[in-house]
């Protein structure tokens, strides 16, 4: 009998603090990891900014940036619980949940979608003087494809074994700035990064060396990239990496904050009502300008996965209505 009742207690708890409604977490106080990006990437200053914005205007939470290989890793961490946000790829966040990862079959449908936040463009970076023309003359070459675990090593693997030049140039697993460092010393010849432009270590980069960025939105039409994934078209203006520079053409991910299901849903929009606020969104801003596609009308333009409940309710409140595929 005492132990039916410590165990009906132990129950109560449980299913108390997950189904926790309004303001039941008062008094307690929340501590959240978000799981970032490389240094220099805008993962990285996006969970370092809400890491600081978000407990200076919402009582009784507290969170820190985690560092993190980037999207991939990120849609794993938050499945799991071991983050209980991150910033995740709509294109990662779909393919984690069928179990369509690279070289991984496990389903991660612990994920859940937020809020759009910006599109990420492929920028694959080359000297100005390369002999490097298209996507296809990278054979032999030396290319920085971002960190292992990152969306950016998923989304160059992705796409150059889909145009046959993956196995057949020499692909090396560096963050931003440090391919960035690489690409200056010479020690590689482009380096690709997938994320909101103007990208600071490319600004780094062309500081010392003259660049250009390789049209790898041409390849994507060709080969037939967008029958394959759900990639975006896009462009990047002309004059974003100094006024000489021709608009490129690219195509983009959607880059989503997340939080794990578990998080209970008066916590989730409590966070969202700080950040999508005015002085939230321009919090957002400041910390870079990148953010500024973060906005209401945005919404969860391009989600692949559900929405947590808590965002659900957010966006019902702003007179956004959610499909039923996204509940």
């Amino acid at each position: 009998m005492k132990k039916f009742l410590l165990l009906s207690l132990a129950l109560i708890f449980v299913v108390g603090i997950s189904t926790v409604p309004g303001d039941a977490l008062a008094g307690k106080t929340f501590k959240a990891k978000i799981g970032g990006g490389p240094t220099g990437g805008t993962f990285n200053t996006f969970a370092n900014a809400m890491a600081v914005y978000v407990p200076k205007n919402m009582k009784d939470i507290k969170l820190s940036a985690v560092g993190s290989g980037g999207s991939v890793e990120n849609v794993k961490r938050v499945s799991s619980g071991e983050s209980n946000f991150g910033m995740c790829y709509a294109v990662d966040s779909a393919l984690g949940r069928l179990g369509k990862l690279p070289k991984d079959d496990k389903k991660y449908d612990g994920t859940r979608a937020m809020g759009f936040l910006y599109g990420a463009p492929a920028q694959l970076v080359v000297r100005a003087d390369s002999d490097i023309q298209s996507a296809k003359d990278l054979l032999g070459k030396r290319v920085a494809v971002g960190n292992a675990g990152s969306g950016a090593a998923a989304s160059a693997e992705r796409f150059f074994r889909h145009i046959d030049v993956w196995d057949n140039f020499k692909h090396q697993f560096l963050g931003y700035s440090a391919a960035a460092s690489a690409f200056k010393d010479g020690k590689i010849d482009a380096f690709w990064v997938l994320v909101g432009y103007p990208n600071r270590s490319i600004i780094e980069a062309s500081v010392q060396v003259d660049i250009r960025l390789i049209n790898v939105g041409e390849d994507a039409v060709k080969s037939g990239f967008y029958d394959a994934y759900s990639y975006i078209p896009v462009t990047i203006p002309a004059g974003t990496y100094g006024d000489d520079m021709p608009a490129c053409s690219s195509f983009q991910d959607a880059t989503f904050l997340c939080a794990n299901d578990e998080v209970p849903a008066d916590v989730v929009y409590n966070v969202m009502k700080t950040l999508w606020s005015e002085k939230g969104m321009a919090a957002m801003v400041a910390a870079k300008k990148t953010f500024k596609a973060m906005t209401l009308e945005n919404a969860f333009d391009g989600a692949s996965i559900p929405l947590h409940p808590g965002a659900v309710k957010f966006w019902e409140e702003q007179g956004k209505t959610v499909p039923a595929n996204l509940k």
